[in-house]
């Protein structure tokens, strides 16, 4: 680690270094035909661009050898370090004050910027934390609780229970199940999506695959819910992330159900859209538009804004949640090259569009494989 700073503070005095002798040199060449107040200029540029890319010492350096240079070269007569103007020795005491001020300035509003930068990593940071804390104390422990309640029951040598009973606890087991890998399956994103490690793994999907066997996973939850598709039977294959796409949907079909009343209307759509390239009329960009709305209740108006938030949750939202399934929903959009719209409709309800754009590939061009 030393070696590795030591070579790295040499590598900023070389820079610096040759930063001032190339400017230096190239206004040399000129030096008959523009002011010397211009090439102070200029080398006070060169010193204030070192300023926001290298650390202060080799800054400093440039500093001085920029005043240096600037007497050395540009102020009469030349070569020599004597200069005969009152004038000028004002001008070059002045500029290697600027030269040292703007140098300290800079470096100091680097450091304030940093150590920003690392308050506010440490306070999302934290704040992720809490919410991990949060969720393990309310959210996974009401599941956890329910499955170890069945199991005991179940386990019951005592007490003889009936087929039905016998189910029910079953089901409940696996409902809870389902909740409890819910819950871990977002936070487990959301420590993904922090740390930067997202890299999609882009293949063939079948969209309506996806959507169909979601929505059977979420059996159990959106059963007092109905749901309506609107999906082409010839939709293309699009190159997405199977599994982001998975979690994407699951998420927004899930937030739905939770977030509407029973008997509440779930309305999925995918299409595949073409659209001209404005920038160069002749390309067509190719997207891939899914629609999940629901004819609930909507959003609040004025905190729609923040409904992809992390940890945001709504004012009026029932107790529970972590805050984090739309933000991973935005999260995994963007990183598959597509963004996520919310409006609530004329009627009622919220609507979200994600928008790809991919590569296709019709289904009929499989049909010979």
């Amino acid at each position: 680690m030393d070696k590795f700073a030591l070579k790295s503070t040499k590598n900023q005095y070389l820079i610096s270094f040759l930063s001032v002798t190339a400017v230096s040199l190239s206004c040399l060449i000129v030096r008959d035909i523009i002011d010397y107040r211009i090439v102070g200029y200029l080398l006070l540029v060169v010193v204030s661009l070192l300023a926001i890319f290298l650390e202060i010492k080799p800054v400093l350096l440039g500093a001085v050898l920029s005043a240096l240079a600037l007497n050395f070269m540009f102020i009469k007569p030349y070569f020599t370090l004597q200069i005969e103007k009152a004038e000028d020795i004002f001008l070059l005491v002045m500029y290697f004050i600027i030269a040292l001020i703007n140098a300290v300035l800079t470096n100091n509003f680097r450091r304030m910027q940093r150590a920003i930068q690392v308050k506010q990593t440490r306070a999302s940071t934290l704040k992720l934390y809490n919410t991990l804390l949060d969720s393990l104390s309310h959210e996974l422990r009401t599941p956890i609780a329910a499955i170890l309640g069945s199991i005991d029951t179940l386990q019951q040598k005592n007490v003889k229970l009936s087929e039905e009973t016998q189910q029910k606890l079953h089901n409940e087991i696996e409902k809870a199940s389902m909740k409890l890998n819910y819950q871990v399956e977002n936070l487990l994103n959301m420590s993904r999506l922090e740390s930067g490690y997202i890299h999609p793994k882009l293949d063939w999907c079948d969209v309506k695959e996806i959507i169909y066997n979601v929505c059977d996973r979420l059996k159990e939850e959106t059963k007092d819910h109905k749901i309506t598709y609107a999906i082409n039977e010839n939709l293309p294959l699009f190159k997405l992330d199977y599994g982001l796409m998975e979690q994407i949907i699951y998420n927004l079909v899930y937030n739905c159900a939770q977030h509407t009343p029973k008997g509440a209307t779930i309305n999925i759509s995918a299409k595949y859209e073409v659209d001209a390239d404005y920038d160069t009329h002749i390309d067509l960009i190719k997207k891939c538009v899914i629609t999940i709305s629901d004819d609930g209740y909507g959003f609040p108006p004025e905190e729609i804004d923040k409904a992809f938030d992390k940890f945001y949750r709504f004012k009026t939202a029932k107790t529970g949640g972590t805050g984090l399934g739309l933000s991973i929903v935005k999260g995994f959009t963007e990183a598959q090259n597509g963004w996520i719209t919310l409006h609530n409709a004329d009627e009622g309800g919220a609507v979200f569009e994600l928008s790809f754009v991919v590569d296709c590939l019709p289904i009929n061009s499989l049909s010979h494989e």
